[in-house]
């Protein structure tokens, strides 16, 4: 979720499914009543971690995110298995993701991950469609109550057998293995490079 929240404790409930055509889900979504509530705009992501990997290893996020002008930092709790991803989201915006990084680094933390996408918020005003264009492809999210997220992605045409509760480093691993890749991150600039080196 990209929307900043103060001394928040919520819980997100979402899937993921991959997106072959924008314009077409774009025109779906219009005619299911949505409206773009933030345009096309580019986001930058850095997880942070411990040099022995410890949020990893206990499913847990700590990440700072630039999008567009807005800095938010964010913790996700270890999600709970279903159909749907179920999980703790703590968030707040921040004035200076850059020294708060550098903050990061001082008490032990190191980035873990990088990742960057152009992102489309769509709302209906009772739940979220964000629509990722990434380096491993174009893929959707589905943000809101779960019988909400169900009649959604029905009226979208998506099928549960394609909802995905993975999270994008998983993705991007998966995508990695798929193409060979020596990639580390999944920004364009180390995607390039990497298919450079094929």
């Amino acid at each position: 979720m990209t929307k900043a929240k103060s001394n928040s404790n919520t819980q997100e409930v979402e899937i993921k499914f991959k997106v072959d055509d924008l314009k077409v889900l774009a025109q779906k979504l219009r005619s299911s009543g949505f409206k773009i509530k933030t345009k096309r705009t580019h986001e930058f992501n850095i997880l942070f971690d411990f040099p022995d990997a410890k949020l990893r290893k206990r499913s847990e996020v700590l990440r700072i995110r630039e999008y567009g002008k807005q800095w938010t930092v964010t913790y996700k709790g270890k999600g709970k298995a279903g159909p749907h991803k179920t999980r703790t989201e703590l968030e707040t915006e921040v004035s200076d993701g850059q020294q708060l990084a550098v903050i990061f680094e001082a008490i032990g933390l190191k980035p873990s991950f990088r990742y960057e996408k152009f992102r489309t918020e769509w709302t209906d005003g009772k739940g979220a469609v964000v629509v990722d264009e990434t380096p491993i492809g174009n893929i959707a999210e589905i943000e809101g109550k779960a019988a909400w997220i169900d009649r959604m992605a029905k009226q979208l045409g998506i099928a549960k057998a394609e909802y995905s509760t993975k999270s994008y480093i998983d993705l991007f691993l998966e995508w990695k293995s798929m193409h060979k890749s020596n990639a580390h991150e999944m920004t364009w600039d180390e995607i390039k490079t990497s298919k450079q080196q094929h």
